[in-house]
Parts: structure tokens; C-alpha cells; sequence
């Protein structure tokens, strides 16, 4: 690779990944998922002029289980990787990760559907391959820091490093890295957090990256054309059980569901009920009755939410804070009841009630553009 494509565009790529000390005497990891975000930042640690090693975490064989390319970490992927690194003539590895991956967030994905739950898989897998086993195997490597293709920005503040959201909003993935920890933030550097998507893409066709206009990844790797429903059930057989489509208010018989699996908290199509006075939106699952309990849009107004297995980055200003309960929704404005972190409970008051919170969502909280923390939500109170 020619590295002055990479300086021709005005980054210093040494300034990217905040290097303890001069880039020529420094060694970067790079966490290489073969999509065009993380062979960019391998394009400029190669530039930076550090010794770069790329891994790539095998964790699921998404192309031969649906025959379709543009996946995480599998199959094609891997090759794509492999053939950056040949480019751009740095080391790497390939590790399989498979059965961790399986058993750490694919069957705890099943299980929290099974439950009636709305699971969050990202965030799992951030929070234990890609994160926990790259962590230390970039360390073991004798790496001055981890960097990844994560849209997120890493600054520094008054306290210490902080997490805060990407510059371009609509490719912010903050929300999944809300679990990210103090020390492994010290480490990890997220050199595309202040870059603009096109600008990304710009970069991989000036590297001449064979992937540069590769499409981005699914959100969840592992399930195909998004029917979640299918994965679960061929896991968890159970998952398909018919059972009673109740009304939450009356207590009404309205029809008959093909397993609880089939649906979330605030789905409205999929019903298939009809005659009714007004819309109805699943606002309840019980998986012990294996009934799916509907009714009217205010139902699912939410005025508090309890969090369970919190993490906590850095200091807790005092400065209003906001949460966001789905990755693709707007901040919205909360209070703090508790200690967040170190895996303690609390609870966040909405300031207006919120909508689409389900348990076994995450929520992540901010000030401003600071990531503070977040956890699990356990139960939410109805605010009728």
C-alpha cells in the first residue's frame, strides 16, 4: 500500500491512536472483522508508521448458514481480512471463537427470548469476545493499545479518559459500548469516531482495499434476514409452543399466538386480531403461561425503568443526564436514583414517559455527548 494515500487526505494517522510514545517504536492491535470500518483503521496504523498485527475473531459461520456474504467475523469475512493484511503487509491471526461466542451470546440470546425478554446480542459480544479476549490477547502481544472500527469517540477529560458519541450520528454505536470499562478504555483506541461514514470509504478506495464499497455488516451476525424467531426456536424447540393472546386490561381470550418467540414489547403487526375498537401493541410476555398479553398504545408509556448489572465510566457530573433505551432512539431525559456501576441496581426516572422499553433492552446513559454508563433494564413501572 502506498501510505501517502492515507496523508494525502490531511490525518496524521500517528495523531489517531494517541500513542504512548513514538509511533516507530510502538505496536498496534487492530481488531479486524473484514469490513471495510476496521481494514480502514488497519489502512492507518500502517500509515502511522507502528507495527501492526491484525485478529480476527472467528465467531460465527453466518455464510454457510445462510449463503449470503457482508456478515462479522465469518467465512468471506475472514478472507477479506486476510487479504488487507497482505496489502497493507502486517501480521495476522485468526482465532476461533466459536463455542465462547455460542455459548456467551448466542445461547443467552435464546434464553432471554425464551423468557419474554428483549435481548440486546451486541452488546454481549462487546462486552465478552471482542472485548475481554482482544483485550488480552493484544496485551499478551506486547501492544501499546487495542484499536477497533467502532464508531465512538475516545477523549480526554478532566478525570481521565472518557467515552463520547461518534461525530457522525447516524453511525454512533456508543450505545453498544456503554459496558466498555475504565481499563479497557485506557486501552482501546476507536481512531473513526471523529470521521464522517464517506470519508471512511474514501480512505479504503485511496488504500486500494478490495472492500472498500463492501456493504456494511447485519446488526446481529448471527441471524439471518433478521427472523430472530427462527434461530430461537431451532435452539430452543419450546420457543414455538402456541399459547392464549390475552387483552392486559379485560383479561380476554383474543386469539391464539405460535410461540412467544414470535414477538417483543411493542410490536403491533403479527397479531393477526382484528375487530377491535382500537390498535393493540403487545405490551407484555409471560413465558411461564406462554401468554402474549396486548392492549392500547398507553399501556406501554413507561415512567421509570430499573437497571441491573450497571457499569459507570468515569465521574457522574452534575449535569443533566439523558438515556436512550434502543440504539436508534433520541436521548431523552432522565434523573439518577443510585450508585451506577461496579454491577450495582438503580433506577432512571423518565421526565416524560417513554415508550418501546422492554426488559432485557440496555440503557445507556449520557450528559451531552459523554457516554456515563448504562446497564440492563430488570422491570419498568407503567406511568398510568
Amino acid at each position: 500500500m502506498s501510505h501517502a494515500n492515507i496523508f494525502d487526505a490531511g490525518l496524521d494517522a500517528a495523531a489517531l491512536f494517541d500513542l504512548p510514545k513514538p509511533a516507530s517504536e510502538s505496536r498496534i492491535v487492530v481488531a479486524m472483522s473484514g469490513g471495510v470500518d476496521s481494514s480502514v483503521v488497519a489502512a492507518l496504523a500502517a500509515a502511522s508508521g507502528a507495527e501492526v498485527i491484525g485478529i480476527t475473531l472467528q465467531l460465527y459461520d453466518y455464510g454457510a448458514a445462510t449463503g449470503r456474504k457482508g456478515a462479522c467475523c465469518a467465512g468471506d469475512d475472514i478472507s477479506d481480512a486476510r487479504a488487507v493484511s497482505d496489502k497493507l503487509g502486517i501480521a495476522h491471526y485468526v482465532f476461533d471463537h466459536e463455542s465462547a461466542f455460542r455459548e456467551d451470546v448466542v445461547e443467552q440470546f435464546a434464553d432471554e427470548y425464551l423468557a419474554g425478554r428483549t435481548p440486546v446480542p451486541c452488546i454481549r459480544c462487546n462486552m465478552g469476545p471482542k472485548f475481554t479476549d482482544l483485550f488480552r490477547m493484544a496485551r499478551e502481544l506486547g501492544a501499546d493499545c487495542l484499536a477497533t472500527g467502532h464508531y465512538v469517540k475516545r477523549v480526554m477529560g478532566p478525570a481521565g479518559v472518557e467515552m463520547h458519541r461518534a461525530l457522525d450520528p447516524a453511525r454512533d454505536q456508543s450505545y453498544f459500548l456503554y459496558a466498555t470499562t475504565e481499563a479497557q478504555l485506557d486501552y482501546i483506541r476507536f481512531p473513526l469516531g471523529g470521521l464522517p461514514k464517506a470519508q471512511v470509504r474514501e480512505l479504503a478506495e485511496q488504500a486500494g482495499l478490495r472492500n472498500a464499497a463492501k456493504p456494511d455488516s447485519q446488526d446481529i451476525c448471527f441471524v439471518p434476514d433478521g427472523d430472530y424467531a427462527k434461530i430461537v426456536k431451532a435452539m430452543r424447540p419450546e420457543g414455538g409452543t402456541p399459547g392464549a393472546i390475552v387483552h392486559a386490561q379485560s383479561g380476554d381470550v383474543l386469539g391464539e399466538h405460535k410461540g412467544i418467540v414470535h414477538y417483543t414489547v411493542g410490536q403491533r403487526r403479527g397479531l393477526d386480531i382484528g375487530g377491535q375498537a382500537e390498535p393493540l401493541y403487545v405490551v407484555g410476555l409471560d413465558a411461564d403461561s406462554r401468554e402474549v398479553r396486548v392492549g392500547p398504545k398507553r399501556m406501554l408509556a413507561v415512567s421509570s425503568a430499573t437497571l441491573i448489572e450497571t457499569n459507570r465510566i468515569g465521574p457522574i457530573p452534575d449535569a443533566p443526564l439523558t438515556a436512550k433505551v434502543r440504539s436508534l432512539a433520541k436521548p431523552v431525559p432522565i434523573t439518577l436514583e443510585g450508585a451506577l456501576g461496579d454491577g450495582q441496581s438503580v433506577a432512571i426516572h423518565f421526565a416524560e414517559p417513554e415508550f418501546g422499553v422492554a426488559p432485557g433492552q440496555a440503557a445507556v446513559i449520557y450528559c451531552g455527548e459523554r457516554v456515563i454508563g448504562g446497564g440492563w433494564i430488570e422491570e419498568t413501572t407503567n406511568a398510568a
